[in-house]
């Protein structure tokens, strides 16, 4: 058997642009040859999907799953809206859910797990799929709620199939009550939670230095207007107070009745219930959130052309 050097993987890996460890496998796989490697590796879509991987992914599906104390939501990214409609992808996004529900919705161990009916992982999977389905892809991000009694609720907004769309939230109730009873109050939070984005579960959660410039511009505002000090005090607690029921998940009013504060809601849920319900937590995901995307100047594009 030939000897695989060190040479040897880093020419593979500028030739095919795949990772160390898997050039040194089609490496060894074939003998040292390089040719062989090379075609090794765009058979299995290594080659393929290493090249494919600068490209931005920006759209895709986010899916969610629970078995009632545990629920996890999970976003796999893809270039095109055409290929989140596209049932292979949509059957990966799904196994993977289904594989963050086993690891608590922990992203590494998720990503590192073996994907169903395969003896691969999941990082491998995703990895597979670029090379069969054509498309830049990523396994972005998980996250998960667990509760010891109660219910973790699951929402999918404006589904694309079922546990599948473009908007997933999750939401955590720690409670004896009725578990239909429950799923039933996460839900209708959950679809608050869609429509609100909040900031935080509870005002002592903000983010400091996000509180600090609020109050900052607030002040400023203030003073712009000639009070003195002692009353833009008292008008910037008025004012704050407002901010955290705009920003704030326990102290928005709930889009459902439009005048029920959300800390109520649960309030009177747990009277009717006849114990006690705690808002433990949740997880709002949507496709895309946070990534830059390409914008293409398509003018620009054919007046290159044109030199």
């Amino acid at each position: 058997m030939a000897q695989i050097t060190a040479a040897l993987v880093k020419e593979l890996r500028d030739k095919s642009g795949a990772g160390m460890m898997d050039c040194k496998k089609a490496l060894g796989e074939n003998d040292g040859d390089i040719e062989a490697a090379m075609d090794w590796l765009r058979q299995k879509g290594i080659a393929k999907a290493e090249k494919k991987s600068g490209r931005v992914a920006a759209e895709g599906l986010v899916a969610v799953a629970s078995n009632g104390t545990t629920g996890v939501a999970v976003e796999v990214n893809s270039e095109t809206d055409f290929v989140a409609r596209n049932e292979q992808f949509q059957t990966l996004v799904k196994g993977v859910a289904g594989v963050a529900l086993e690891n608590g919705g922990d992203f590494d161990a998720t990503n590192a797990a073996e994907y169903p009916g395969t003896s691969h992982s999941v990082e491998a999977e995703v990895t597979e799929a670029v090379g069969t389905i054509g498309e830049n892809m990523t396994f972005r991000r998980s996250a998960g709620l667990t509760v010891s009694s109660g219910v973790v609720s699951t929402y999918i907004h404006n589904a694309a199939a079922p546990g599948l769309g473009k908007l997933a939230v999750l939401v955590a109730l720690e409670s004896d009550a009725d578990a239909a009873t429950l799923d039933a109050l996460g839900k209708q939070l959950a679809m608050h939670v869609a429509a609100t984005n909040p900031a935080s579960m509870t005002v002592e959660e903000l983010d400091p230095a996000a509180v600090e410039r609020e109050k900052a511009v607030l002040v400023e505002q203030a003073r712009e207007s000639g009070k003195p000090d002692n009353i833009i005090e008292k008008m910037i607690v008025g004012r704050m107070n407002k901010y955290y029921q705009e920003v704030v998940f326990v102290e928005q009013t709930f889009v459902i009745d439009g005048e029920t504060k959300i800390k109520k809601v649960i309030e009177n849920a747990a009277k009717d219930a006849g114990t006690d319900i705690k808002l433990a937590g949740y997880v709002r995901l949507e496709v895309g959130d946070g990534i830059e995307k390409e914008e293409d100047d398509f003018a620009a594009e054919v007046a290159a052309m044109q030199g």
